[in-house]
């Protein structure tokens, strides 16, 4: 499992998925959320603005990223 480590209160799930390398920019993020293909704490999520916070986690593509508060 990845992990993205916050810099700031919190990161738009667009711009998690491209940080983690899941996406090569944010069109195709914008799709895959879009789709429906992109869970948020497990429940299917199609905005590409959620802002996620620590202890979120995302899964898209078999692939499980955590979201981590900044230390």
């Amino acid at each position: 499992m990845e992990k993205i480590v916050l810099r700031e209160e919190f990161i738009k799930l667009g711009q998690a998925l491209k940080a983690a390398g899941l996406v090569d920019s944010g069109v195709e993020a914008k799709d895959v959320i879009t789709e429906g293909l992109v869970k948020v704490n497990g429940v299917v999520e199609y905005q590409r603005g959620k802002k996620l916070h620590g202890g979120d986690s995302i899964e898209f593509n078999n692939e499980i990223i955590q979201i981590v508060d900044h230390v």
